[in-house]
């Protein structure tokens, strides 16, 4: 069976070290000192190890089962789950005055990486309640918030997001759930929804559903769709549960991965809902709920990478496969383990390189998110939202091919159900998926994010990569060799691929749109380029300063210059095909594929 250790000491380096967030000007930092969050971590990563991790194998093999209406689920979910509300970590960065402990958001994040690589499947309940109570906190009425918010903040009531319906996804003006006005203020949704995450289960008391609908007689189109709150169980004046709403849960999605997640068919019959925020701007207030979530998605897929990476490790260690090519390293033993051989050398550090580097990105991208909501800090909100498809996108994207390369260290045992090993590449799959396809976070990216107040905000990033390379421009040698160069031109590559934009997209949308993806990736190589950047600075200061645990300095840096050297050069790549255009895209007619 896999196991799993959370990365504490490689998460205190990253928020202490090169974050510095102890140091920051944002309210609430000045309480995470070192000692402070390590206290933190150490537990949740306890908690993943003992609690989470054992029950992600069981998860998958047992999955939910639908039963008369209510979804059971796996063997020792329930119990996890009261151990999780007990520890208060639903909550960790919610506002006091409904429960939670009002910890910054990068500090929920980094907590948020330990469980989903520990259980992703489990964490998702906790997390889309997370990501339902956001959206209430930011458009509910202060009735709503007072009826709906402290029990969901503890996860006693759980929250879902209904978007999806059989004949449209990503095209939300195509939906036909309907809400239909009351004279109570009330109103009535019928529909159908599918891909419900968490849409049924056991382990709370009420499920509180956010539907996008549209109200009878309203505009045409995504301008008509309004958001509302469906509780599973109606609640009384005194916050007490009442009678069960016309909501039911049809079938359980038979899926590829994430089998302890209850993936749900919801059909509202005429079911009580309550409009969250203003009529029509249904997707203004959903989308408070779907950034939050795709960031989230961003680190699962960068969570199943770092374990599936480490337990491929492990096994590669352990493996004893032919001789090493240099000279016999087991002379004891009938073979070398794998872990002697280069291209398993070359493997493991793609995964290894990603995942630290993966690491720092999404830490920098919530430390962000903090500013943004914490400080009212427009820059950053702006630089986050242009950084959010990528995170979602590009960390995904790698991340299962991560967990694919960990499978293959295994070779024919990776392949069989009893390593364990393909749950993590299933589980991964589908966080390049939901919460917006992959393509069109892309579309998004270089059709609407680019542009975004002038294209402030790309052009606010290219001045942090140059600041950076400029103030470090008479570091040592070696520095500036391995790190800022290769920097230096991959953000060289990055501004010529929007530069064609900017020059061939206005002639023809689809050179632009052709080149989505590969922009997306080269964006991705480029952010991560620039934590390693600031990674290698600070182990190189550690070293230099005489620090007490020079290996993992060390580690770190001859991390960070294989992913300059190795990862970072495919923005050529992707440059390259960027300006080949849409002309080889787009020639063939629909009927000649």
């Amino acid at each position: 069976m896999p196991t799993y250790t959370a990365p504490t000491k490689d998460l205190q380096f990253v928020l202490h070290d090169v974050l510095k967030i102890a140091e920051a000007d944002v309210p609430g930092y000045s309480e995470l000192e070192a000692d402070f969050t390590a206290a933190i971590l150490e537990e949740a990563g306890k908690i993943s190890s003992e609690v989470l991790a054992p029950l992600n194998v069981v998860g998958d093999t047992e999955g939910c089962k639908l039963e008369n209406g209510v979804v059971r689920t796996p063997t020792g979910f329930k119990e996890a789950f009261e151990q999780v509300k007990a520890g208060g970590w639903p909550g960790l960065d919610m506002p006091e005055e409904y429960g939670g402990q009002n910890m910054p958001y990068v500090l929920n994040t980094a907590v948020g990486e330990m469980f989903s690589s520990a259980n992703q499947a489990f964490t998702m309940y906790q997390g889309l309640t997370h990501g339902a109570a956001s959206a209430i906190l930011a458009h509910g009425s202060d009735e709503q918030k007072n009826t709906y918010l402290p029990n969901m903040v503890a996860c006693e009531w759980t929250g879902t997001m209904n978007l999806t319906e059989p004949h449209c996804g990503t095209d939300l003006g195509l939906m036909r759930t309907k809400a239909e006005p009351q004279a109570d203020g009330t109103y009535k949704i019928t529909g159908q929804k599918i891909f419900i995450s968490a849409g049924e289960h056991d382990m709370a008391d009420n499920i509180i559903h956010l539907v996008l609908a549209k109200i009878v007689g309203g505009p045409e189109g995504i301008k008509g769709v309004s958001l509302f709150i469906v509780p599973k169980f109606m609640v009384k004046e005194d916050g007490s549960l009442g009678n069960r709403n016309a909501l039911a849960c049809g079938k359980i999605e038979e899926k590829m991965g994430i089998h302890g997640n209850s993936t749900c068919v919801m059909n509202y019959d005429g079911a009580t809902g309550y409009l969250l925020g203003e009529e029509h701007k249904g997707m203004r207030a959903m989308f408070t709920m779907m950034n939050e979530a795709r960031v989230g998605v961003g680190m699962q897929g960068l969570a199943q990478a770092e374990v599936a990476y480490q337990n491929a490790v492990a096994y590669a260690k352990d493996r004893l496969q032919g001789r090493d090519v240099t000279g016999v390293k087991n002379p004891d033993g009938p073979a070398d383990p794998l872990i002697v051989h280069p291209d398993i050398r070359r493997s493991l550090m793609d995964q290894k390189s990603f995942a630290e580097g993966g690491r720092a990105f999404m830490l920098w991208g919530a430390s962000l998110i903090d500013r943004a909501h914490r400080m009212g800090d427009k820059d950053a909100d702006g630089l986050v939202s242009l950084m959010t498809p990528v995170i979602k996108g590009f960390l995904t994207d790698k991340g299962y091919d991560m967990t694919v390369q960990a499978q293959q260290i295994y070779g024919g045992h990776g392949y069989i159900e009893e390593q364990g090993m393909s749950q993590f590449t299933r589980d991964a799959r589908i966080a390049m998926i939901y919460e917006g396809a992959n393509g069109v976070q892309a579309l998004d990216l270089v059709g609407r994010k680019l542009a975004a107040d002038g294209g402030k905000h790309v052009m606010a990033f290219f001045d942090l990569v140059k600041t950076f390379i400029k103030e470090n421009g008479e570091a040592d040698e070696a520095f500036v060799k391995d790190f800022l160069n290769p920097l230096k031109q991959a953000s060289k590559d990055l501004q010529a691929a929007g530069m064609y934009f900017m020059a061939e997209g206005m002639k023809n949308p689809n050179n632009a749109l052709s080149g989505s993806t590969d922009f997306m990736h080269l964006f991705g190589h480029v952010c991560l380029g620039l934590m390693w950047a600031r990674m290698g600075k600070v182990a190189m200061e550690a070293l230099a300063g005489g620090t007490s645990d020079p290996e993992f300095y060390e580690t770190k840096l001859a991390t960070g210059r294989y992913y300059m050297a190795r990862q970072l050069p495919a923005t050529g790549m992707h440059l390259a095909r960027i300006q080949s255009g849409g002309a080889t895209v787009m020639a063939l007619d629909a009927a000649n594929f």
